[in-house]
């Protein structure tokens, strides 16, 4: 069974920086590629950024130059550091560990979430 923890989010206020983690566990690849996606209320779910083994990368336009995703040395981690938010930067977000290698991540598994709010 794969569980995925999430940890880093919180309170910020705009222009300020927020690091998530999150690590997997249980049946899983350290080729699988992870990432991370975000909801804000009465909105769809988005990507946000994604990462291979290899650590090629993609992300979401609004967040291109002020959020870069990493992975840890064990391949089963992957963090967020997020900087210069913004309120609309505020949602909860979720953690995801692909079930390929594939940047896409489109099958794969969910992590709890963990709310970022971003105060003007």
């Amino acid at each position: 069974q794969v569980q995925l923890v999430e940890s880093g989010g919180g309170l910020v206020q705009a222009g300020g920086s927020l690091r998530l983690s999150c690590a997997a566990s249980g049946s899983i690849f350290s080729s699988n590629a992870m990432g991370w996606y975000r909801q804000a209320p009465g909105k769809q779910r988005e990507l946000v950024a994604a990462i291979t083994k290899g650590s090629t990368t993609t992300y979401g336009d609004s967040v291109k130059g002020r959020f870069t995703i990493s992975r840890g040395n064990a391949k089963n981690t992957v963090y967020l550091q997020m900087n210069s938010l913004k309120p609309e930067d505020t949602a909860v977000y979720y953690c995801r560990l692909s079930t390929t290698w594939s940047i896409t991540l489109d099958n794969g598994y969910w992590g709890q979430g963990t709310q970022v709010t971003v105060s003007s």
